[in-house]
């Protein structure tokens, strides 16, 4: 898969280049995407990354449904990005426009959703 953009850490771009290359799997490998894939997965992981700001987005399927939830990172309970792997199962929880994660640790992440598709 080809690199779309510069200007990163290359612990950026390569978390950018992993996201892009699920995209690409998750879609079956559907060609002439890259460019899409690779804005998609910039987006993502650039909403994750602790260094921007307080507000944050987390991508999660449940069956069948893909939640896009945000959250502020002082509210987090001391969440850190990366806590889950795609493809991981996480136990979750809908209640009106929260979406809630159950984390490792135990503690709940609670998110509003703010995209829903499916």
């Amino acid at each position: 898969m080809a690199r779309m953009s510069g200007n990163h850490s290359p612990q950026l771009e390569e978390a950018i280049r992993r996201r892009a290359k699920e995209l690409y799997l998750r879609t079956g490998g559907l060609e002439g995407q890259d460019a899409a894939n690779w804005h998609q997965a910039e987006a993502e992981i650039l909403r994750e990354s602790p260094a921007l700001g307080t507000r944050r987005a987390i991508v999660v399927n449940v069956q069948g449904i893909v939640y896009t939830g945000e959250y502020e990172s002082t509210s987090a309970e001391g969440y850190i990005p990366g806590e889950w792997k795609s493809g991981d199962p996480v136990p979750v929880r809908v209640a009106g426009d929260k979406l809630y994660l159950r984390r490792p640790n135990g503690q709940e992440l609670k998110t509003t959703i703010v995209k829903r598709i499916g």
